[in-house]
Formats: structure tokens, sequence, C-alpha cells
């Protein structure tokens, strides 16, 4: 046993967890789910193409766009390998570094999508409150620099969070409840006290998602202020229409987002392949509808699209 407690975190090996109760359909588990990888890539990918080839979308709209995609992008990779290893060839072995890198990753873009999302009510309120100024508010400049503050603030919150893993022991179970490396999976191992990865954890949570899904709600309140004090009834519909895919995207991201966390805190007695397909839905939805959210309900993007597939057709 002492030989166990003593090992080194680098030497660590977690065993990762498919879908428990369900291992004897797990192949076909892997189908709806490999579908929906390659629509999350492919969609996320065919909007990022489509803004930086056509110069009628370079606009800070369809920046913020770009944005999101590439951040539904890096969430789908990072999940992609250890989910369908663990599906298709039963590969549940990741050593702890590997862990520790693919647990930043998922948190590092989760926080960026939920800053992105921030940047649009802002982008929104912008459009609609002051449009004349709009394009000198949110210049080429400002946008690379939103941009650039969006990583940093992800990176400067998560990695006290990560790197505070590197001070515990394991010496109970390696095997985790998920088939990706998730924070409370992993402390929930430790026989060390976690009390300050908690503490640290939920405050880095608190201080990005948290902060930021109060900031776009008091966006909106603007926002339906601004739209509500406009004479004609046409142009409020108009205004109001402009926001809707924000508030789809918003919506698809928080709904899973709380989902998870009461089903952790809460549902306990629920079977554990319920915890694990929420968990993986969490991080598969918003990659998976915000292209199709955006290609249904922005014309230009629709058309950009279309134009793209059609020029590979011929």
């Amino acid at each position: 046993m002492s030989n166990f407690q003593n090992t080194t975190s680098s030497s660590i090996i977690f065993l990762l967890t498919g879908v428990p109760g369900l291992e004897v359909f797990q192949t076909w588990i892997s189908i709806p789910f490999c579908f929906l990888y390659i629509t999350a890539l492919s969609g996320n990918s065919l909007i990022l193409f489509a803004i930086v080839a056509q110069p009628s979308l370079h606009e800070p709209m369809y920046y913020f766009l770009s944005m999101l995609s590439t951040t539904d992008l890096g969430l789908s990779i990072s999940t992609l390998v250890t989910m369908l290893g663990i599906f298709w060839f039963n590969a549940r072995e990741i050593s702890f570094n590997a862990c520790l890198s693919q647990m930043f990753f998922i948190k590092l873009f989760t926080v960026m999508e939920s800053s992105v999302l921030l940047a649009m009510a802002f982008d929104r309120f912008v459009a609609i409150s002051n449009p004349l100024r709009y394009a000198t508010i949110l210049t080429d400049s400002r946008m690379v620099q939103i941009g650039v503050a969006i990583v940093i603030r992800g990176t400067i919150t998560l990695t006290p969070m990560v790197a505070l893993l590197k001070r515990l022991s394991f010496c109970r179970s390696h095997i985790l409840h998920h088939s990706y490396c998730f924070h409370p999976d992993v402390m929930k191992l430790s026989c060390t006290d976690t009390r300050i990865n908690s503490a640290v954890g939920l405050t880095a949570m608190i201080s990005t998602v948290g902060v930021d899904s109060i900031l776009i709600l008091f966006s909106y309140i603007l926002i339906i202020k601004t739209v509500l004090s406009i004479a004609s009834p046409e142009e409020r519909k108009k205004a109001f229409s402009t926001c809707i895919s924000h508030i789809g995207a918003v919506a698809i991201f928080y709904i899973p987002l709380i989902s998870l966390s009461f089903v952790h805190r809460f549902g306990k007695q629920a079977p554990a392949y319920a915890h694990t397909m929420i968990a993986n839905t969490y991080l598969l939805v918003p990659p998976v509808m915000n292209p199709i959210i955006y290609s249904v309900k922005i014309k230009q993007i629709r058309r950009a699209m279309i134009k793209i597939l059609h020029s590979k057709n011929t």
C-alpha cells in the first residue's frame, strides 16, 4: 500500500469510463456520437472558411461568430480522441499529465465560449443602441484585442486550478467516471485534502462563466429597453430579430452546463449512465447546434456556406 501511495503524479495512469452499465452497447452508442462529432467539426470549419473567404462577412458580428466556431472546434477536438477511443477500441488509459492537459483545454474552451457569448451580447447592444457608431466602436484592432483578452483571461484563470492538482496524492481507485478528464472527478480520487482545489475551481468558474451569464442577462435588459423605445413596431421586430441566433447560442451553452451541475449535486440516485450521457452531451451540444442555428437564422452565412459547397461540387 505504501508503494501505491508514494506513486509520483507523472507515473499515475487513470482509467476513463465509457457509459457505465451499457458497455455491451458502446459500439452502437458510438454511432450517434461519431455523427455529432462529424457535424460539429464540419459545420464549424465551414463557417470559419466562409467568413475568411467572403469579404462581405469581414464585419464585427461575423468575426465574433468565427471566434465562437473556433472555440467549438477546440471543445470538440479536446474530447474526440478519448471518447471515440473508448467506444471503438476500449482505450481507457490516460496518463496524469495527459489528463491535466485535456482538462485544461476543455475548461479553457468552455470559458472562452462563455467570454465570446458575452462579447457577442455587447456587439448586439452596440448595433441596436448606437448603430451609427457601431463601426467606429468595434474596429478591427479592437476585435483583435478582444480575442487576445479572451484567451489570456481563460489561461490566467484556469492555470492555478489545473496546476494545484499536481500537489494531490492518489491512493484510491484510479477509475474516472467520464470519457474525458473532469475536474471534480479527479479530485474525488485523491486521498489529500482537496478543499483548496474545490475553492479555486469554484472561484474560477464563478469569476468567468458565472459573471459572464450575469453580464449577458444585463446586456439583454438594456437591449430590450432600447428596442421598446423604438417607435415603429416593424423596426422593433427587425432589431430584436438580430438577437435570436445569439439567444439560441446562449441557451444551448448554459442549459446543458446548469443541467450537468444539478445532476452532479442533486442527482446522486440517478443511474451512472445518466450522469455520463449528460456530461458528454454538455460538451457536444453547443458545437453541433451553433452552426445550425447561425446558418438557418443568418442568410448571409447560409448563402456563403452554400456558395462554398457549390464551388466544391463544380
